[in-house]
């Protein structure tokens, strides 16, 4: 799993480990680090040109020790001071290295820039020097590799409402942080290199699952397992209107963990599903979760839907589903699965927004209606009522296509019938819903169907890795 703290929270732990350890060694350790991550990503060291970009504080410390390593091993560092304040003691240590002090030119025939400018304290946007620099950056097609966090991005919430670095690369301390996690920061910051500083650490402001989480938390069917046992789902979605949302998330609930499958809905609606799922049971009967809403278009039945809310089997809420949710704070049980567009309408605000503050609206909304949120998306971020904040970063640009909501629904709702609470259903659907895409995607698009179809496969390989 990876865990990612707050400014506050990393800050904490390092004034903590700082006062146990002689002066220097935590910026040591970083800078260390930072420099084998640089040389890796180089393919070497030896006779490289590294340009460092240098602002005030430890952040600009950290690259300028860093430059002094691999000066000592043969690269040629040269570093860009864009504040008066830049760590003295490290850029004495990189000139005695044999490195130097120049301008924003070198740029122009360097193998990396190192974006030491500001660190996880920094506030969103770059100054003109600054700015200018990484502009120059790439301008000649320089890759650069960000220390800590790309700087010019809202580290605790992921958000990028100014000018901010585009890293190749971040190398980053101690934990991820929430702007690794979630978008649009998450995808300034590249691939995230995590180096360990020895940092004990709090609760997590957010985690992400990976392949030992999805395994320890999948309902696996034992030996004394029948189709009951393993979950019964009800499938309230499709339509005259839209009757292809029905089978595709019939498809998704059946690549799932679940022993049967109820179809509720048309009987014209209801014989297409069964077309393509002859082992779909049709109509009224007990079951242990729903999934409702998928392509319910104008035959959106609210009183209904709001009586199966109030209920005691758990719900997928998804697409029209979604407004039958209110605010009477008594929903106990129920992931609602919107895109940017559904949560902007529940919320009343622009989509644009949504997608500029992806985090912030999701804990919004699950405070607001005391339900689990999961909001699809480049990151999807799955929030609980109580605060616990899961985010799904294995996604793909294939996902956006017709109909992988719909997959999506039919597999969190098996999840829960299978046993899962909503934050896991919604956490692992994400999980296996971008995996299948990718799965899929192996030799170009993708349709919501082909997700659904390499759902059993991308769950095998993962369940049987012992990674």
């Amino acid at each position: 799993m990876r865990r990612a703290h707050t400014v506050e929270q990393v800050r904490s732990a390092e004034a903590d480990l700082m006062a146990r350890l002689p002066e220097g060694t935590l910026m040591q350790r970083a800078a260390g680090g930072l420099a084998v991550a640089l040389g890796n990503f180089m393919g070497g060291v030896y006779g490289r040109r590294v340009v460092l970009l240098v602002g005030s504080g430890d952040n600009g410390g950290d690259a300028l020790y860093a430059g002094e390593k691999l000066a000592r091993r043969g690269a040629q560092v040269t570093a860009v001071l864009l504040s008066d304040k830049a760590h003295p003691a490290g850029v004495e240590a990189l000139r005695l290295a044999g490195g130097r002090i120049g301008d924003a030119d070198e740029l122009a025939h360097a193998d990396v820039a190192v974006d030491g400018i500001v660190g996880i304290g920094g506030r969103p946007g770059l100054k003109p020097e600054a700015l200018a620099a990484v502009r120059r950056a790439e301008q000649h097609g320089v890759p650069i590799v960000a220390v800590d966090v790309p700087s010019g991005v809202d580290v605790d919430t992921g958000e990028t409402p100014a000018e901010h670095v585009r890293a190749a690369l971040t190398v980053t301390f101690g934990t991820h942080k929430v702007c690794h996690l979630i978008d649009p920061a998450a995808s300034a910051c590249g691939p995230v290199h995590l180096v360990d500083i020895g940092l004990d650490l709090p609760d997590p402001a957010a985690t992400a699952l990976q392949g030992p989480d999805i395994r320890a938390l999948y309902p696996v069917p034992r030996g004394e397992s029948d189709k009951y046992s393993r979950g019964v789902l009800g499938l309230l979605a499709g339509s005259a209107q839209y009757p292809g949302a029905a089978v595709i998330a019939t498809s998704g609930a059946l690549a799932g963990p679940v022993g049967m499958v109820r179809y509720v809905g048309p009987d014209a609606v209801a014989a297409e599903v069964r077309a393509e799922h002859p082992e779909i049971v049709a109509g009224e009967g007990r079951v242990q979760a729903w999934a409702i809403g998928s392509g319910l278009g104008d035959e959106l039945d609210l009183p209904r839907i709001r009586a199966l809310l109030d209920a005691e089997e758990p719900v997928v809420l998804d697409a029209d589903g979604l407004k039958a949710l209110d605010e009477s704070g008594d929903h106990d049980g129920i992931l609602a699965t919107p895109h940017a567009g559904e949560l902007g309408r529940l919320l009343g605000v622009e989509r644009s927004a949504i997608e500029a503050e992806r985090l912030k609206y999701a804990r919004v909304a699950a405070e607001r209606f005391d339900v689990t949120f999961l909001l699809k998306g480049s990151t999807t971020v799955v929030a609980a009522p109580d605060g616990q904040v899961r985010v799904n970063t294995n996604g793909t640009p294939w996902l956006a296509t017709a109909g992988s909501g719909d997959v999506l629904a039919g597999l969190c709702g098996a999840l829960l019938a299978a046993g899962l609470n909503p934050l896991d259903a919604g956490s692992v659907g994400a999980y296996l819903h971008a995996a299948a895409a990718r799965l899929a995607s192996a030799y170009g698009p993708v349709t919501a169907m082909r997700i659904a179809g390499a759902l059993p496969e991308a769950t095998r390989r993962i369940l049987d890795r012992r990674d």
